[in-house]
Formats: structure tokens, C-alpha cells, sequence
């Protein structure tokens, strides 16, 4: 039996050589040749100027490349900054090598990921991207120390700490700027360690939408005690259903300043900027941008015990009087480690604004600063323009001096062939004569963009427009200001597909027909001049204006004269 079994073993294997030789291909071995090239290394992620962007101050990356060779790989090395963080050199596929994995390291800041692939040869080859991660918010204003914008979160993004809470204080479900905002409720507070906030100068800043019930509330309150009121400081309000009054109380070690602010309309219900300074001198109140009241101190804040700030309530320090929780909205609190300047608070108001009007592109208040509002960028500046101290609708406006003038992009802000411009304008008549608001190609012809100015003596001027159409110009010789009056005058612009008007306290004045089939002409346009004729129209004298000009507004339409009005009501 044992002979008739290695028998039939033998037969089988006698029958698998045959098989092997006789249909199957057998395996050869082929030369691989010569090793001609170096390794190609291609990284999927992170992609070059990658960017993360997240609460945590370390985080993960997930690194995704793939290397290949001629022949055979021998390494690979993976480094971030110099530091190898991986090292392969076990491949199943010695020509192929693919892989994903996570580093879990990631600083913030600007980052290198090299790698470098090394065949059996010895050649190599390196790739690199830069990639970033970024702080998850970066200040944005000069002394700025904490940042809390209330976007379904109690978090400070500038240290990354998070508010602890007394009851379950809530989010109302929208904000003034973001997606939401604080709304703290009954028996409801936030509080927040002072840690390095605490400075001989500071101030606060936020959005506040008033609710009148209770009748009164701590809003904003850092004090060591409740026996007393001489350290910290204490922000709150009270009133009634109609206005609430915004207070502040200051502590001076040996004493206290009263601040008694100003009203907010209850009625209005509206989003109200509010915002207190502290120097070592005096402490300031402002609304909306604007200085309410300032209170002298006799000596600076004193900070002694003061351990954290209470958001939302009086707190443990200031509930008596019935200061208590709120049921307001906030948004957007900001600390700062300085006392800031009225143009600095005015600055930090008009950074939330959002267009007013239907077809607004551009606004630029000239509270200060030559900042356009709708995207935040700054006009460029020719010379040195100067502020005039007055305004109609803010803290301050726009006046030109000798070669002087400020220039802005175009890109966005006019529509195709319509478009409107409305200011307010205090004319200065010497010199007789001066651009107030150009855009053109250059200063050979008036055939593309618009010509805004003014021509006169001592008593009247004239405001006029001269409109490119392409293959001609058209012109609209406006209306007269009364210099004598020293006003200030609301004027208007508008250009539509066949004509233009000009406006003045909203009244048209002129309108102008352009050629049949004409409209205006963008060719070769890309800036805006403010305050002068600037390098496309200067000839005829039309060079800077010493005039002060205030709100000026740019729209892709062509405006109603109900629509100038309602403007120039606001």
C-alpha cells in the first residue's frame, strides 16, 4: 500500500512538470538595465500656500505623496522646518511607493514640508511646498487684547481661552456682525480671567442691541469686591422702555469718576456701537463712533484684586442696585491695552458697516481716515489732504490742500454704462476752479470715464460733468452753489445709458442727452481721483480743491431723485 501511494504521488508531479512546460509561461528573469534615473517625488497634500486655520494652537496635517523609480527605491525621508518626522525604507513595491499619514504637530506659523526620495543608486530627489497655519484671528487694531465675536462660542481668538459660565447664558441667533451674538438672560453671565489684560490704559469696545427689561444691568464689570467701587470698572446702563442711559463707574483706589454717557433709543431697536476709553487722566464714553461725555479721574484706574471680568451682569461685584443679568444682545467685544483715540474708536464702529443703500458700492466717510467701508481698503494718497474738523454725517470729512489728492481702484464699483455719485460738499471758492471727482484714461482727450468739477469766482459755483461716450464726450453744465452761504450742499450724480443729471439738496438741475447709441466709455479706466483733477484732467486749471467734502457714495445705478433724497435725509 505504502509503494502504491509514492506512486501516485510520483505520477502527479510528473504530471505538473508537463503541465508547467506544456500551457503555463514559466517565470524569466529580465534584466532591469541600467539605473538612468533619479527618483520622482510627487506631494498631493499639503498643496503649495496651503492654509489652515483653526481654534486649536497645535494641530494635525494629513501629508498624502507618492514617490516612484526606474528602478528601485532605497528611502524616503519626510521633513516640516528642517526636522525629519518619517523615514521609509521597507517598500512591497520597491518602483512604486504611495502614502498617507497624519503629523500631529503643526504650529502655528509659516511651515516647509520637504521630501526626499533616494533610489539604490544613491541619486535623489526633493520636493517642497510651503504651507501655513494661521492664528485662527489676528488683530486687526493697534493695542487690540482680547477678541470675542459671540459666533456660537464664548471664546477669546487672540489667546484662545474660553469664558466660563454662570448659568447657561445663550446666542440670539444673529449678530450685527457674523453669524450670532451673545445674549446672556436672567441669572445668566460670562466671566473672563484679567490676566495680562489689565493696563493703566484700556478700553472695550462692542456691538449692543438694547433690551429695556430688566430696567437695569451690568453689561461689563471688573472689581474686587462688592464692598466697594474703588477698583476695576463698572459699564451698565438703566432707564426705562423708551431710552437706556450707558454709564460707567471707575475705581481710583482712594476714590471713584462717574461717568453718566449718554441715551441709547430702546425704541430703535437697533445695533449700537459702544465704547469706553481709560487713560490715566479721564475716561470717555462713546455711541456710534461719537464722544458722548468724558469724566476727569484724579488718579489712574487701580486694578489691586481684581482677578476677572464679568460679561453680561454686574457679577459677583456690582449686583447691587439691582445690576444684574442682561437680556441684551452683544457682539464683537474687543479689549485694547490703550486708551484709543476718537478716530481709533470711529475706526473700530465703521469697520462692521454694511451698504445702506440699493446699488452702493462705495462709501468712504472721512471720519479720519481715507478707508473705504464696503471692503475696508484705504485709498492711496497723492500729496498730503488733510481732514477739515466738521462733518455732516460723521466725525470728520475730506479737504484737499495744494497738489493733494487721494486715488481709488475702479474695479467693482461702477456698472456698465449707469452709475451715481452722491457727497456732501462745503465749497471753498479760491482756487476758482478744481477737479472734485475724476476717472479717465489719460490726458489727451475726454472720451472714456467722467469729469465732475467746478468753475467760478468768489460768490457762485458752478458744479459741471463732462462724460466720455467713446467716440465723443458730452457735457452737463449743472448748477450754481451760493458761496456766500457757506453751507454745506448735498450733490448727486447720475449717469444712465442716454444721459446724465446732476442734483444739488435734491433738486436736478440739468440733465444732459448723450449722442444717440452712446454711453459712457470705461476704456483704459482704473482709478478714481477724490479732490482734484488729477493726471488725467489738470489742464484748464482744474487742479486740487481746498473744499471739504463728506460721504461720498458710489452706486452701479443710475439713482432716482426719490432715491438721492432718501439719501440725503439719512
Amino acid at each position: 500500500m505504502k509503494k502504491c501511494t509514492n506512486s501516485i504521488i510520483t505520477l502527479l508531479l510528473l504530471l505538473l512538470v508537463f503541465s508547467c512546460d506544456n500551457g503555463i509561461d514559466s517565470i524569466t528573469q529580465v534584466d532591469p538595465g541600467a539605473d538612468a534615473s533619479a527618483p520622482t517625488v510627487l506631494i498631493n497634500f499639503p498643496l503649495e500656500g496651503t492654509t489652515i486655520k483653526v481654534l486649536e494652537v497645535v494641530t494635525s496635517i494629513n501629508i498624502d505623496f507618492k514617490v516612484n523609480d526606474d528602478i528601485e527605491i532605497a528611502s524616503v525621508s519626510v521633513k516640516i522646518d528642517g526636522n525629519e518626522i518619517a523615514n521609509f525604507n521597507d517598500f512591497i513595491d520597491y518602483r512604486i511607493f504611495i502614502k498617507e499619514f497624519t503629523y500631529d504637530n503643526i504650529t502655528t506659523g509659516d511651515h516647509i514640508l520637504t521630501i526626499t526620495a533616494t533610489d539604490i543608486d544613491g541619486k535623489s530627489t526633493s520636493e517642497t511646498v510651503n504651507f501655513v497655519k494661521e492664528p485662527p484671528y489676528t488683530p486687526l487694531f493697534d493695542g487690540e487684547s482680547l477678541y470675542m465675536p459671540f459666533d456660537g462660542d464664548f471664546v477669546d481668538l487672540i489667546s484662545i481661552t474660553h469664558a466660563n459660565e454662570t448659568g447657561a447664558p445663550g446666542f440670539a441667533g444673529d449678530g450685527k456682525i457674523g453669524l450670532n451674538s451673545l445674549v446672556p438672560g436672567t441669572d445668566n453671565y460670562l466671566t473672563f480671567p484679567t490676566g495680562n489684560l489689565l493696563t493703566n490704559q484700556f478700553s472695550a469696545s462692542f456691538w449692543y442691541k438694547v433690551n429695556p427689561t430688566p430696567d437695569r444691568a451690568g453689561i461689563l464689570v471688573v472689581g474686587d469686591d462688592e464692598t466697594d467701587r474703588r477698583q476695576g470698572f463698572r459699564l451698565f446702563r438703566e432707564g426705562n422702555s423708551t431710552e437706556q442711559r450707558i454709564k460707567l463707574n471707575v475705581g481710583t483706589g482712594t476714590g471713584e469718576s462717574w461717568n453718566d454717557g449718554d441715551v441709547i433709543d430702546v425704541t430703535a431697536e437697533e445695533w449700537v456701537h459702544v465704547a469706553f476709553t481709560i487713560s490715566d487722566t479721564e475716561n470717555t464714553i462713546y455711541l456710534n463712533g461719537q464722544a458722548v461725555r468724558t469724566s476727569v479721574m484724579s488718579s489712574p484706574v487701580d486694578w489691586t484684586g481684581c482677578e476677572q471680568f464679568t460679561i453680561g451682569a454686574g457679577g459677583e461685584t456690582f449686583s447691587y442696585w439691582n445690576h444684574v443679568s442682561d437680556n441684551s444682545s452683544i457682539d464683537d467685544l474687543r479689549f485694547f491695552n490703550k486708551a484709543l483715540t476718537s478716530t481709533e474708536v470711529q475706526a473700530i464702529a465703521d469697520s462692521a458697516y454694511e451698504p445702506k443703500f440699493d446699488g452702493e458700492t462705495f462709501y468712504m466717510p472721512f471720519n479720519g481716515s481715507l478707508t473705504e467701508l464696503n471692503t475696508g481698503a484705504e485709498a492711496n494718497v497723492v500729496g498730503t489732504p488733510t481732514y477739515a474738523g466738521i462733518s455732516v454725517e460723521g466725525s470728520d470729512s475730506y479737504m484737499g490742500a495744494t497738489d493733494s489728492y487721494a486715488t481709488f481702484p475702479i474695479a467693482g464699483l461702477f456698472g456698465a454704462d449707469t452709475f451715481s455719485a452722491t457727497f456732501w460738499y462745503k465749497v471753498n471758492a479760491t482756487p476758482d476752479r478744481a477737479g472734485i471727482l475724476v476717472v479717465g484714461d489719460d490726458e489727451t482727450d475726454r472720451k472714456q470715464g467722467f469729469r465732475l468739477f467746478r468753475e467760478g469766482n468768489g460768490t457762485e459755483q458752478r458744479i459741471k460733468v463732462n462724460v466720455g461716450i467713446g467716440t465723443g464726450e458730452s457735457w452737463n453744465d449743472g448748477g450754481v452753489i451760493d458761496v456766500t452761504a457757506d453751507a454745506w450742499v448735498h450733490i448727486a450724480l447720475t449717469v444712465s445709458p442716454t444721459e446724465s443729471k446732476i442734483y444739488l439738496d435734491g433738486a436736478e438741475t440739468l440733465t444732459s442727452t448723450f449722442t444717440s447709441g452712446s454711453s459712457i466709455d470705461w476704456t483704459g479706466c482704473t482709478d478714481l481721483v477724490i479732490g482734484a483733477g488729477g493726471p488725467t484732467f489738470s489742464y484748464w486749471n482744474h487742479l486740487s480743491d481746498a473744499s471739504a467734502i463728506d460721504a461720498l457714495r458710489i452706486f452701479d445705478k443710475a439713482l432716482s431723485q426719490s432715491e438721492i433724497q432718501t439719501i440725503m435725509a439719512d
